[in-house]
């Protein structure tokens, strides 16, 4: 049987990752550690640009464990300017939601401090 893979989706995942490792912990990188937050930025990225589809057979596809690497061996080659028009709206993407979703990314990111991290008022 043949099954439509979607290779943008991983590709963009991965490119996802890879920026946001370039953004500070707090609170980009825990913030977009929500799954939900997470999605919403993969879903923004994905409605900007074509997508990549690939035809294969049950057996060409593998397993959930190894998709991420057939991103990269089956995406066509990005020139500089699709790369960085990728890079661009990841960017743009990860600002858009921060500014939307401040406060609610305040409070979530702030009930996942553990107690005993937190800074002592014993001391006035």
């Amino acid at each position: 049987m043949k099954t439509v893979v979607n290779l943008t989706q991983q590709s963009i995942v991965e490119e996802i990752e890879s920026i946001l490792n370039t953004y500070p912990s707090d609170p980009y990188q825990q913030a977009f550690a929500i799954p939900d937050l997470r999605q919403e930025l993969i879903t923004f990225v994905l409605n900007r640009i074509p997508s990549f589809y690939s035809v294969m057979s049950d057996e060409q596809i593998p397993p959930e464990a190894e998709q991420r690497s057939l991103a990269y061996y089956k995406l066509p080659r990005k020139p500089l300017e699709q790369q960085l028009h990728l890079q661009n709206l990841i960017h743009q993407g990860i600002c858009l939601i921060v500014q939307e979703k401040s406060d609610w990314i305040s409070h979530r990111v702030c009930e996942t401090v553990e107690p005993t991290c937190e800074p002592s008022h014993w001391f006035g």
